[in-house]
């Protein structure tokens, strides 16, 4: 089981990670936090000090169109904010 699916990279994530040392991923919606915590250690060879772990539901649309109502959604997923010990940071886009 691949716990650790992608990190994310958004404005916000990006301004955490350079001020409070705060990184986001997605991981597997079955996955606890003491999971995410090992795994994002061996990945990036960082100590982990603190997980928050949220489901994000997901978004459902409905748009009118010339052939008719058209609805769909966003998938589920689980996102896990990580805090790595002061000093420490994880580098996305260097391939090591």
């Amino acid at each position: 089981m691949s716990i650790i699916i992608k990190p994310i990279i958004t404005e916000k994530i990006t301004k955490e990670s350079e001020v409070f040392n705060r990184f986001g991923f997605v991981v597997d919606r079955k996955a606890n936090k003491i999971q995410i915590k090992n795994a994002i250690e061996a990945a990036y060879g960082v100590t982990v000090v603190n997980v928050n772990t949220m489901n994000v539901r997901p978004d459902r649309t409905t748009k009118y169109t010339k052939s008719g109502l058209i609805s769909g959604k966003t998938n589920a997923f689980k996102k896990a904010i990580v805090q790595v010990q002061e000093g420490e940071t994880i580098d996305f886009y260097n391939n090591i």
